[in-house]
């Protein structure tokens, strides 16, 4: 299973032309959706599962092979998640107010498909909750990550945190001293909608 974060243009056909050459490596797309549009482009996130004996090669070249499409970003992927993902975590938050910081700290690298999330006290800067694949945060490591108090995304260097390398990573408070920090290693960056989508589900946990 592999996440393809691909440029295309804002057109009719546009979609049908990847989707018909991904086919022609036999990958069988699970889920699209639409990330972002800007400028006459749209940001489209493929959930691809390919054949054993089929390379990412092969599905590099067929997206990029279409005048127009560029090729963001692509990783391996375990987890199928989609819309209905969203709705499931946002009816747990809902049935659980009181736990529903922690719980959208544990779903959010799945919604958001991230390497991992962190529940962090800004105020005292001392990690609260966190992921299984998430760093040990320091009081130091935790003020590279910026202001805590707005939704906001940040690149970090190779070494802001002893063994780490480059790190992408989005925030968004919530109602009191904590926010929800999700990290990617390497990319791709997070784009506005994301961190637009991120505070709003932060503003519905409370």
């Amino acid at each position: 299973m592999y996440l393809l974060r691909v440029s295309l243009p804002d057109r009719p056909g546009s979609l049908g032309s990847v989707a018909s050459a991904m086919g022609t490596v036999n990958a069988d797309i699970s889920a699209v959706e639409i990330v972002e549009k800007y400028e006459g482009y749209a940001v489209d996130d493929f959930i691809v599962d390919l054949p054993p004996d089929t390379p990412a090669d092969g599905l590099v070249a067929a997206c990029t092979s279409i005048p127009g499409v560029e090729l963001i970003w692509i990783s391996h992927y375990s987890e199928d998640w989609g819309l209905q993902g969203d709705v499931d975590v946002l009816n747990r938050m809902t049935e659980q107010p009181q736990f529903a910081q922690r719980i959208l700290t544990q779903a959010a690298p799945d919604v958001f498909r991230s390497n991992w999330a962190v529940l962090v006290d800004r105020e005292a800067r001392q990690p609260l909750f966190q992921t299984e694949l998430a760093p040990d945060l320091t009081a130091q490591a935790i003020a590279a990550f910026g202001p805590l108090d707005v939704a906001s995304s940040r690149e970090l260097k190779e070494g802001w945190l002893e063994g780490w390398g480059e790190t992408l990573i989005a925030a968004a408070p919530f109602k009191g001293p904590e926010t929800l920090v999700i990290g990617r290693h390497g990319g791709p960056e997070f784009l506005a909608s994301e961190v637009a989508r991120l505070r709003h589900l932060a503003a519905l946990a409370g």
